[in-house]
């Protein structure tokens, strides 16, 4: 036994005194306050994923972007969420050297009008960032949507060629964001669920509570999914329904009225879309709806401007005072800011002020009548308060355009995708997905995150989510887990 021992060590010694050495330079730094080198080994494992498992490190970036910190000072003169968006931005290097030394991409995955699509918008925002106002921040700007676009969707096409990388994907995606719900929730225990401390309990994981509940309502469909549809045993399918509860809990104490009338919208989606409503007529319907607003746009007004209601605990006060556009400090302020906005568009119509610009751009845009007690000129709490009318603002009608057509192909094509599958998985896999889209273009009337990693991950993800379930998903019943070849 004790010549065996003696063998071991002599056949380990080299790993054994790399240990000992790191364990040694690691006290020494230690002590110097200096806290880098634990660091390394995580780093060099992330390295090795990305070089040689891509879809693994798309799993990991899944599960740490809900974590992710936001830091400001940088040294690269943009903020960076750390460090979500430190793999994102190597997964993004990775995969395109990989393109250029292997030319393996398929063809068609760039050739679907959903690629074309975003394609031309990634051209517009780099033509816009060279006529802008400033481009050095529009280049930033650009930059850092490559970092998001690249991996989670082009990336993304290859790794969601299997319903199974679906459901790897979201649930590490729901294993970190169930991390940041227990957080919060506790932090709003000791708070006793106070209301104004609802709205920054989530940091530093979330800027604050809109944003926090922007990704409980588009997570929100899978998790009812995963509950209602896993093929697990009963023990199983109670822990889901648990958790499905704690996240219906943790909506509700975000206190972020946008959100929940995001999954308002989503539910009357869903339910046209099981009605098999055909594309033509959802378009009908929303022609029908805005022309019927306008046409009653002065009862409107009039109506909800004799709305006091201001945000409150109660839920049947806070629900009332989403159209409270009377005294409600947060809602006069998307309203200064959208106006703020629609100006802007007026002085540049056709190229914007430029990608990443509005909040440098509006102040001047404001008027006197709009401003609020929360309005500022720095900057510095939000922008435009929507998807929309940001793209209008900073690159004009055809941004706008582009955003609106990446939108309708987008649920064109899940739609398609849901109504041709054969497999009751697949089908509600994919509108679940969709139906999670659907609150973000809800919500993106009232807010906007794509400029985050905690947006920006899971929109581009779903969106190639529904497009590769378009083209790679069999129409075949026979497997859940059904596909063709092996992922990136």
């Amino acid at each position: 036994m004790r010549k065996a021992w003696v063998l071991g060590i002599q056949r380990y010694s080299g790993g054994l005194l790399a240990g000992g050495l790191f364990a040694v330079a690691n006290a020494v730094l230690v002590a110097q306050e200096k806290y880098f080198l634990p660091i390394l080994p995580l780093a060099l494992g992330c390295v090795l994923l990305a070089l040689f498992s891509l879809d693994k490190l798309i799993y990991l970036i899944s599960f740490l972007t809900p974590l992710s910190i936001g830091f400001k000072d940088t040294g690269l003169g943009a903020a960076l969420s750390v460090p979500s968006e430190a793999l994102l931005i190597m997964a993004s290097l990775v995969f395109v050297v990989k393109l250029f030394l292997e030319g393996s991409y398929p063809l068609r995955n760039l050739l679907h009008p959903v690629s074309v699509t975003l394609l031309l918008m990634m051209a517009w925002w780099l033509f816009t960032s060279i006529t802008s106002t400033m481009p050095l921040v529009s280049f930033k700007s650009l930059v850092a949507r490559l970092w998001f676009v690249v991996p989670m969707y082009f990336l993304g096409l290859e790794v969601f060629r299997k319903p199974r990388a679906v459901h790897r994907f979201m649930a590490a995606h729901l294993a970190g964001l169930a991390l940041v719900i227990g957080y919060t929730t506790y932090r709003h225990y000791l708070w006793n669920f106070e209301k104004d401390p609802a709205h920054w309990v989530m940091t530093p994981f979330y800027n604050d509570h809109t944003a926090y509940g922007m990704v409980l309502a588009l997570t929100l469909p899978f998790v009812v999914h995963f509950a209602l549809q896993y093929r697990m045993g009963l023990f199983f399918r109670l822990c889901t329904l648990g958790y499905l509860a704690v996240h219906l809990l943790a909506l509700r104490l975000s206190n972020s009225r946008a959100a929940w009338l995001s999954v308002v919208v989503a539910l009357g989606v869903w339910a046209l879309v099981k009605l098999r409503v055909r594309w033509y007529v959802f378009s009908a319907l929303a022609v029908a709806w805005a022309l019927m607003l306008w046409s009653f746009r002065v009862e409107i007004q009039q109506k909800l401007a004799r709305n006091k209601e201001q945000s409150s605990e109660q839920l049947e006060k806070q629900i009332r005072s989403i159209t409270n556009i009377s005294t409600d400090p947060s809602n006069l302020e998307r309203f200064n800011r959208w106006k703020s906005a629609l100006r802007m568009f007026s002085d540049k119509p056709h190229l914007g002020f430029g990608p990443g610009t509005y909040q440098f751009q509006y102040a001047p845009y404001q008027s006197f009548l709009d401003l609020t007690i929360i309005s500022t000129n720095a900057g510095n709490q939000g922008t435009a308060h929507s998807e929309y009318l940001l793209a209008l603002s900073e690159q004009g009608w055809p941004g706008m355009a582009f955003w609106l057509i990446s939108i309708i192909l987008t649920f064109y094509y899940g739609n398609k995708a849901y109504h041709n599958l054969a497999s009751p998985y697949q089908k509600n896999l994919v509108l679940a997905m969709l139906i999670g889209l659907v609150t973000y273009w809800a919500h993106a009337f009232l807010n906007n995150f794509l400029d985050t990693d905690k947006a920006a991950v899971p929109y581009y993800a779903l969106t190639a989510i529904l497009v590769s379930a378009h083209l790679n998903w069999t129409q075949s019943a026979t497997s859940w887990t059904s596909g063709s070849r092996k992922p990136v």
